[in-house]
């Protein structure tokens, strides 16, 4: 039988929730730094510290906001446009097949973080969603997380001059 080392995960799988928002840790904390792939205005690009795929990123207001309704007019457009960018990245650096976009607003809807607004961006392959994830319940992920943002940053940089 062969095994799969995740060790990183083991902050996941045991922790329990940490106090006050990650995503407003990670802005204040220069050890995420490198997850951090784009800052506009309103509005950041981070990578998932725990993804589905490679490249799985998250467009968060640097405003602490829990909906859409909260967002003002300029964050929302940056949230839209910094997710069309993306797309075209994502494109650019992985060729998926596919992408789910998406927003998970409460606890019931699936929000890891139900307090800080932020839309999923996660590429897709076909089969990607094999036994391993399936019956095994286990994500096998090719490249780490500091690779994915040596990739796509310099994208992110570009598209957005």
């Amino acid at each position: 039988m062969e095994r799969l080392w995740t060790p990183w995960r083991l902050a996941y799988v045991s922790g329990g929730e940490s106090a006050g928002c990650v995503f407003c840790h990670a802005l204040a904390d220069p050890a995420a730094a490198p997850l951090i792939l784009f800052r506009g205005a309103t509005c950041f690009v981070i990578l998932n510290l725990f993804p589905y795929n490679n490249a799985h990123l998250l467009i968060v207001p640097t405003r602490h906001v829990a909906t859409l309704a909260e967002a003002g007019p300029a964050e929302l457009a940056e949230l839209i446009a910094l997710t069309r960018t993306a797309e075209i990245a994502i494109t650019e650096a992985y060729a998926p097949h596919g992408m789910n976009m998406g927003i998970n607003l409460g606890k019931p809807a699936g929000a890891g973080v139900p307090g800080h607004l932020h839309m999923h961006v996660v590429p897709r392959w076909n089969g990607d969603t094999n036994f391993m994830t399936v019956i095994g319940q286990t994500r096998v992920l090719p490249e780490e997380l500091p690779q994915s943002a040596e990739k796509l940053r310099p994208i992110f940089e570009r598209l957005s001059r």
